[in-house]
């Protein structure tokens, strides 16, 4: 009965996760196409003589506008093999902590732990969860800081994630671990993820400041770390498959989505 009710939860946590990003990537997509819609009104009299013209050419700019978009679900999804300078480091950092992913999993990872009441120090309720959210909220960020930009800035890593095409199953989760501690650099080499390996360890480093009493020991912080690794680890596995999974549902602009393979992708 325990092994029976402990796979309905996970299989809640993974449906709850799904949805949550379907519904952000339809919402960013809605938001995208409203957003980019030509302004049809106009005070002169010109506007009502060759509106359809003016509203192709339009539509037509806006469409290869978009097309050259990088990821709006995955911002940190590679969409050319070239370096990132600080400032661009700086905007990956930024976006990938307010993206739909982040958010999911910060909703699913508050939902798991308000259920198992940890850290207890939180509480229950609404107020509990709330503290839970903003907690892992502001653990993401903060690795994002330390190491999408931070580190990554100093050691001149490439922080972003490149798809591998034609990769079985297998070969996709090997791709999806080895990810965690290894990356390319600026120029392209095969280097060690200092950024991805170190980032989160200072999130949660940080994270001892605000986290309530009885939950900033030592082996609190790398239960923590190590969850925050496991994370990463799924999050690659679903990169990898972002491209086909978009292709498939329609969710964005395929061209958006896509990601090069590097002449020597890590």
């Amino acid at each position: 009965m325990a092994g029976n009710g402990g796979g309905a939860r996970i299989q809640r946590l993974v449906l709850t996760t799904a949805i949550c990003c379907l519904v952000c990537a339809r919402s960013v997509a809605q938001q995208s196409q409203s957003g980019a819609s030509p302004n049809a009104s106009s005070a002169g009299a010109q506007s009502q003589t060759a509106p359809h013209e003016t509203n192709r050419l339009q539509g037509g700019v806006v469409l290869f506008k978009l097309l050259q978009r990088k990821s709006l679900v995955f911002p940190d999804l590679a969409t050319n093999a070239g370096p990132l300078d600080r400032r661009q480091k700086f905007e990956l950092a930024a976006n990938n902590s307010v993206s739909p992913p982040t958010v999911a999993a910060a909703l699913t990872a508050s939902a798991f732990s308000q259920a198992i009441n940890s850290p207890p120090g939180y509480g229950q309720g609404g107020e509990g969860y709330g503290k839970r959210f903003g907690a892992d909220m502001a653990r993401s960020a903060s690795a994002n800081l330390f190491g999408t930009f931070l580190i990554a800035s100093a050691l001149h890593e490439d922080p972003r994630f490149y798809v591998k095409k034609n990769l079985s199953f297998k070969q996709s989760l090997e791709y999806a671990a080895v990810r965690i501690a290894i990356t390319r650099s600026d120029s392209g080499e095969r280097v060690t993820n200092f950024a991805g390996l170190l980032g989160p360890l200072a999130s949660e480093a940080l994270a001892n400041t605000y986290y309530p009493e009885g939950s900033r020991t030592v082996g609190s912080t790398f239960v923590r770390y190590a969850s925050d690794l496991g994370w990463k680890f799924g999050g690659h596995l679903l990169r990898q498959y972002w491209p086909n999974i978009n292709r498939k549902l329609r969710l964005m602009p395929p061209a958006a989505e896509s990601a090069p393979t590097p002449s020597n992708p890590q």
